[in-house]
């Protein structure tokens, strides 16, 4: 058992750094055996706070070889090296600094600062990697201008890369060779990049709206060279549509992508040189599906999108993350958003917020989208962060209106370049370029938990009025039991018995149209809508306009009723959902026993309407995720829950048989792939009606399924068949088909991440046995982070009939593999082990035996920062 708990970091106790650095050189020597790194710091002091003698510069893994002072070596006496600090005492108002350490990329496992993956260096510097290359520093308040200079043997590593333009190369003795990039802009040291290695550069440019020519660049292995095609023309159009959505231009000479297979983010924004996990980048037809381009085109914007909304505008401290990261989300939804189906693309972002962010927001883990303190950072890169950081923002957005918000952006960018600054900033701009009081809106920052909404309506027919109560409360979270009341739009429409939107005209006001934003400020406020002729069926929060709980009390029947008239999209959706949830609750909690055949009709009728999109009808056929029942349910019975849903699936495909063979034979595949909204919506609805056929067993739906798998021409519909028999009962034709998966993609790394996802994720195929055999499988590895995703992480996550079976095993297999990956990689340890910690929504003796597994991970004596600072709030 450790003796100490970890260090706590509050935000109130943020001070300016007593000094200051404006300029880096270094010069990075690499080797087979590790990495030498010379610094030169021009340092001096921060004319704003208090004077102080000694500098403190961090470090963590670091051999010191040497340090100078303006060129002359310092004595011992001058300066201390201690575990994570290196100290100089007695430092003059400025001087230059130079530092000489030795690293060991090759044995970096933590996957931060400079390591090597699959023959490659690379780095990963945020949140706080760059002190593990040299000692810094390392906060992002700290900003300075890099010039890096990279030597390495030329036939292993010819291609050298770091932040910047290119300004210098020429070859070495021995065999070896240099290139120099110089930054002209100030950074922080956690944007700071590297790659060294034997990469095919793909190229592309793009004209800026001033005319200016940038070199596009991308770089992967070999083997990876026909899956960029995808990326960079997702890039040129986020270029562009920054151009015209923001004003924002390219500001390089070169923008850079590199793909790393062994990552543990997505991607990172370091200026000028973007690094992405080789998962989240690389996409043909053949090897990636619908849902991989579309999440590639999102996260190539957004790190783009990062050039402006983080890298030229920094965050202050790590306490204002989602000042960055929250921004740049609601900016990158908004662009996907304009590439498809706004309605699809909203539903998907609600889905995520309301699964995992919500589930977060109620568990040990909440806090704040500006927390008030941490012990380890990386463990707040969470949805809270992000997702609700975005919606945050959005809300800003639907406050202001699109012209008002977009003065704020470029006020905020304006009065900003250049600068570390906070949320405050970021709101205050806003309020500066709109004359808003956002005051209370900044609640939002500081108060953890999901707002509830409870709404109740009354229609008096005699004075033709309706009237809407709408009261809100914030469940309470860890620290903070009490919550003030939040400022909210709520967007929301009246449908009339004619299924058609009514104009909206509240008392005492003049007619607004047939949809209205209500500002909601207080804990409880009325509203009164006058000239309604009879009783309407009320369209509430419109768009998801605020990340809440809504509580009303709709009719099975008024539900029908939104799901065919509603105008709104979502709402639309989100009455499906409504009534799906209904009925599987119901069943679960014993008060029915057969499914409401209202669904049944409801659902047949969306699979006879022609005239709604493709894409829609299959999110609206979708039932809610087994993740959000659970969410739903104070004490859930998971195995109760998963019957009901698997009855209600049941009975849709058995009595919607003809219907769904029917939607199937209706979209045919087309004879070459395109990644367009229509082709893409196609493919969702067909593979739906597929995996509900197969749902029931139907002999029928096997042999589609077998001849779409073998005349797939793109991964979408080859995947789609393999899921739906892997989630069968056809045993015999699951094997065949796995087996023949790999056998044919065995040689793809990131196909073979497909391969282990749908396996762990099934509740037929992923019994705990089998999942144990795959991390025996030669393809997995322990060392690279998608790996050990796409199997304990597709089981803990999403594979919940399995992973929460009634004996616990589940639960200690996970603490089991956590304890394993905690000494090699905190990080992936910490954010796998987090399901655990949600033992509060389950049923006692669910309850009992995740707690026993956190206690056999807490017991290590060991353990990280990381892990322990997840491990020890779950059990609080």
């Amino acid at each position: 058992m450790r003796t100490s708990e970890p260090k706590t970091i509050r935000l109130k106790d943020y001070r300016e750094p007593p000094f200051l650095i404006d300029q880096v050189d270094l010069r990075v020597e690499l080797f087979e055996d590790g990495a030498r790194v010379h610094s030169r710091l021009d340092v001096r002091r921060n004319p704003s706070v208090q004077p102080e003698s000694e500098l403190h510069l961090d470090g963590e893994d670091l051999k010191l070889e040497e340090v100078t002072l303006n060129g002359e070596h310092l004595s011992a006496s001058r300066y201390v090296v201690e575990d994570s600090q290196l100290t100089i005492r007695d430092m003059p108002d400025s001087a230059v600094v130079g530092v000489v350490t030795w690293i060991k990329p090759q044995e970096n496992t933590r996957l931060e600062g400079l390591y090597k993956s699959s023959g490659m260096f690379c780095t990963q510097c945020e949140a706080e990697g760059f002190r593990r290359i040299t000692y810094y520093l390392d906060r992002p308040d700290v900003m300075a201008r890099f010039r890096t200079r990279i030597e390495a043997d030329l036939k292993r590593y010819p291609i050298l890369l770091a932040n910047g333009n290119e300004v210098d190369r020429s070859p070495l003795e021995e065999g070896r060779h240099q290139v120099t990039w110089e930054d002209p802009f100030p950074k922080p040291a956690y944007l700071f990049a590297l790659v060294g290695g034997d990469l095919v550069e793909r190229h592309d440019s793009f004209e800026t709206v001033s005319g200016r020519n940038v070199a596009l660049r991308m770089y992967v292995e070999p083997r990876n060279q026909e899956k960029c095609d995808h990326a960079l023309a997702a890039l040129k159009r986020a270029m562009r549509w920054d151009e015209e959505v923001y004003g924002r231009e390219y500001d390089l000479d070169v923008f850079m992508i590199v793909a790393v297979d062994d990552f543990n983010m997505g991607a990172m924004e370091n200026k000028g040189l973007n690094i992405f996990n080789s998962s989240c980048v690389l996409a043909s037809p053949e090897t990636a599906t619908d849902a991989i381009y579309d999440r590639i085109e999102s996260i190539v914007a957004h790190e783009y999108f990062h050039n402006w909304s983080g890298n030229r505008v920094t965050c202050r401290d790590w306490f204002q993350l989602s000042l960055k990261e929250g921004f740049t989300v609601f900016r990158d939804s908004e662009y996907s958003a304009d590439q498809g189906s706004r309605t699809v693309n909203r539903i998907d972002s609600v889905n995520m917020l309301r699964t995992a962010q919500f589930a977060e927001d109620s568990g040990p883990m909440a806090h704040p989208i500006r927390p008030a303190e941490y012990m380890e950072i990386t463990n707040f890169y969470t949805v809270t962060i992000y997702e609700k950081g975005a919606e945050v923002v959005r809300m800003i957005h639907s406050l202001l209106g699109p012209e008002l918000f977009r003065a704020g952006s470029d006020l905020y960018f304006e009065r900003h370049d250049g600068q570390a600054v906070t949320t405050d900033d970021f709101v205050r701009a806003m309020e500066d370029a709109s004359g808003r009081d956002l005051t209370q809106f900044r609640r939002w920052y500081d108060q953890a938990g999901t707002p509830e909404l409870a709404i109740e309506d009354s229609y008096d027919a005699a004075s033709q009025t309706y009237r809407l109560s709408i009261s809100q409360s914030c469940p309470p979270t860890p620290g903070q039991p009490e919550k003030a009341p939040f400022h909210l739009p709520f967007e929301l429409g009246l449908l009339g018995t004619d299924g058609q939107d009514l104009e909206l005209q509240l008392e005492g006001s003049e007619p607004s149209g047939r949809s209205m934003v209500l500002d909601i400020t207080e804990p409880r406020q009325e509203f009164v809508f006058t000239n309604i002729t009879a009783r309407p069926v009320p369209s509430l929060l419109r768009g998801f306009t605020a990340p809440v709980r809504l509580r009303y009390p709709w009719t099975r029947d008024q539900l029908m009723f939104l799901i065919s008239h509603d105008s709104d999209g979502f709402n639309r959706w989100d009455a499906s959902q409504r009534l799906a949830t209904d009925v599987i609750e119901a069943l679960a909690e014993g008060r029915e026993a057969e499914v409401d055949a209202r669904l049944v009709s409801a659902c047949s009728a969306l699979l006879k309407n022609d005239a709604l999109d493709p894409a829609l009808v299959a999110k609206m056929l979708s039932l809610p995720s087994l993740a959000y029942l659970i969410e739903l349910t104070p004490s859930a019975d998971v195995l109760k829950l998963h019957q009901a849903r698997e009855q209600v699936l049941t009975s849709l495909a058995r009595s919607l048989r003809d219907d769904l063979h029917e939607v199937y034979q209706r979209h045919p595949a087309p004879a070459a792939y395109r990644y367009t909204s229509e082709d893409m919506a196609a493919r969702a609805l067909r593979n739906m009606a597929l995996a509900w056929l197969l749902s029931i067993n139907d002999e029928q739906a096997l042999k589609l399924a077998r001849s779409q798998y073998g005349q797939a021409n793109n991964m979408t519909d080859r995947l789609g068949a393999l899921r739906a028999v892997v989630n069968s009962d056809f045993a015999e034709a699951r094997q065949t088909l796995l087996d023949d998966f790999y056998q044919q993609w065995q040689a793809d790394p990131q196909v073979v991440e497909l391969w282990f996802a749908v396996q762990a994720a099934s509740p037929q195929a992923g019994t705990l046995p089998h999942i144990k055999a795959l991390m025996e499988h030669a393809a997995f590895d322990w060392k690279n982070p998608n790996k050990v995703r796409s199997v304990i992480g597709a089981f803990a996550g999403q594979n919940l009939v399995n992973f929460h079976a009634p004996d616990g095993s589940g639960y200690s297999f996970l603490a089991e593999q956590v304890i394993r990956l905690d000494p090699s990689n905190p990080q992936i340890a910490a954010r796998l082990v987090s399901p655990l910690t949600r033992w509060k929504k389950f049923k006692p003796e669910t309850a009992d035996a995740m707690q026993r597994a956190l206690r056999e991970v807490m017991g290590q004596p060991k353990l990280s920062r990381d892990t322990y600072e997840i491990v020890s709030k779950g059990l609080s």
